[in-house]
């Protein structure tokens, strides 16, 4: 049996869907910036709110009162890391492709965050009364949804090699 190449396995497809995916997130933030009053929310659906901050740390605000620099040189290595991981993937390997190319996306948009304001813009917020989750953005659920992806295909990868 042929296995079939991922889609996203081909280089060119990889760059286009990630620089989609990275301007698609500097779009909505740029719409954020102009037009979301700051820390003050917007309610969409009773749990569900918009809702600008600024993150000054990596994700759910860890490191936060780190230097800058420490924090942009950490999100380089993770890149170079998961674009290494990348690399070493087999081409038929679908969910772990869409993975790392919504991982670096992802990353790259909190990059261009880190670089142009010194912090990262963070605007969706779940909520109930008396609780609420960590205030998020489109390259934070990238990211997370990039790993919950490669770890799909690493469980789908193994039950394949088990039959």
């Amino acid at each position: 049996m042929i296995a079939r190449r991922a889609l996203l396995s081909r280089p060119p497809l990889a760059v286009a869907f990630i620089v989609l995916a990275v301007v698609l997130d500097q779009i909505i933030k740029l719409a954020v910036e102009a037009y979301l009053p700051l820390q003050e929310p917007v309610a969409l659906l009773p749990v569900l709110a918009l809702y600008r901050t600024y993150n000054l740390g990596v994700a759910f605000s860890m490191f936060s009162g780190m230097e800058r620099e420490w924090i942009i040189g950490m999100r380089v290595i993770i890149v170079a890391f998961v674009l290494w991981l990348w690399r070493r993937s087999t081409p038929d390997r679908t969910f772990a492709h869409l993975g790392y190319a919504l991982i670096i996306a992802g990353a790259i948009g909190n990059l261009i965050d880190g670089f142009a304001y010194g912090h990262v813009i963070d605007y969706v917020l779940f909520h109930t009364q008396s609780w609420s989750f960590a205030v998020f953005n489109l390259a934070d659920s990238f990211i997370t949804v990039g790993a919950a992806s490669v770890v799909l295909d690493e469980l789908l990868g193994s039950k394949k090699k088990d039959q």
